[in-house]
């Protein structure tokens, strides 16, 4: 983290690359993370040892030094103490508490509180493991609660908001429906639709939720039972590129970089940052450019939940230019050619307004209608 005339920086990803320094004039300093992972299609032996010795290569934004670990599949995860979560728990010992520590040995989720000399209220940062909820999971297939997840979250929530707390909610595999598909939560129904309600009900203490596993980069909006938008969520591309059977393209690698108000926490922007394979591949060199600053690509003041949902409306329309923009950010600027309409335009848009099954569900049947906006009644 790093502060500046309160705000405050944070960046997802790394890339062991170098950033343009020309996009570094247009960006704050940040602080990358590196996070070494197999695609989520491998099912392997989950693996607790680190690959030895440590890499002193850095990154031009940070000066801490990567530390790689093995491979770890996501898929079969358990819901109690292993090799795995000590592993993970005793290599992130020097930077979390001893609460922190018991539930991530536990079940591999914690808490922890940020200290601020600026903010009357500290910031906790709840970090879920939603791969217990990820379908593939077999070891999790009728539970209602694995590992006590949900009653965690529920009591850690319940005690942010008695101690005036604010929180970011962090996770891999998110909430709500896949966008490139229609009808397909990324977890289990079920459990998808626990946190969503979860959620709402602690939207006043939650000022952001953020996500990986998809390699896309989205963006969702969760809005309460009478529609009115309340949390902003954020999937981020991924370094590796991935291609699914339902997509037509591949991602470019992406790393990025959060901007967020130090006094209150809300979120004011991101950078995102992109290696062009392509190029990178021509030249025998990898050279990290900025993508685009989001509140300038759209034109919106923040990235509130309220200016998100009213970005998420223009998209909505005929013929968007801002939907089109979006939708070749979702590759990472992989093929600006690709054009995504009708059923396609519709599976993305539902996805971005709608979490729970009911109001997707109607989203959805709205969008089949020819010639009627998924979001009309909205």
């Amino acid at each position: 983290m790093s502060e500046s005339r309160g705000r405050g920086e944070a960046a997802k990803g790394s890339s062991g690359t170098k950033i343009s320094e020309e996009s570094m004039k247009t960006s704050p300093p940040a602080l990358p993370w590196q996070k070494m992972t197999t695609p989520n299609t491998q099912q392997e032996p989950l693996h607790s040892q680190f690959l030895g010795p440590r890499v002193e290569d850095r990154d031009p934004l940070n000066t801490d030094p990567v530390i790689p670990l093995k491979n770890q599949p996501k898929d079969q995860l358990p819901i109690s103490t292993s090799e795995v979560y000590s592993a993970v728990a005793n290599f992130w010992k020097p930077w979390l508490s001893e609460d922190a520590l018991r539930t991530l040995r536990k079940g591999g989720f914690y808490s922890q509180t940020l200290p601020s000399n600026l903010s009357l209220h500290p910031l906790r940062i709840i970090s879920l493991n939603t791969n217990l909820y990820y379908s593939p999971n077999a070891v999790t297939l009728n539970l209602t609660d694995p590992a006590h997840q949900f009653e965690w979250l529920e009591e850690t929530l319940q005690g942010s908001r008695q101690k005036k707390e604010k929180v970011y909610v962090i996770a891999h595999v998110p909430v709500g429906y896949l966008p490139y598909v229609s009808n397909t939560t990324a977890m289990r129904e079920y459990y998808n639709e626990r946190l969503v309600s979860t959620f709402r009900k602690y939207s006043d203490v939650i000022l952001g939720q953020f996500y990986g596993h998809t390699h896309r980069d989205s963006l969702m909006v969760l809005a309460d039972d009478q529609g009115r938008p309340v949390n902003s969520l954020f999937v981020a591309p991924a370094v590796t590129p991935v291609k699914t059977v339902f997509e037509r393209q591949t991602n470019n690698p992406g790393v990025r970089l959060y901007q967020y108000d130090l006094l209150d926490y809300s979120l004011l922007d991101l950078w995102q940052y992109y290696l062009n394979l392509t190029e990178a591949n021509l030249k025998e060199e990898s050279n990290w450019k900025l993508e685009y600053i989001l509140t300038k690509a759209y034109g919106v003041k923040d990235l509130h939940p309220q200016s998100l949902h009213g970005l998420a409306k223009q998209f909505a329309r005929l013929d968007s230019k801002q939907f089109q923009k979006y939708y070749n950010y979702v590759f990472v600027s992989y093929n600006s050619s690709e054009v995504c309409s009708g059923e396609c335009k519709t599976r993305q848009v539902c996805a971005i307004l709608n979490l729970d099954r009911t109001s997707y569900t109607e989203c959805i049947g709205r969008g089949e209608r020819p010639g009627q906006d998924p979001q009309a009644d909205q």
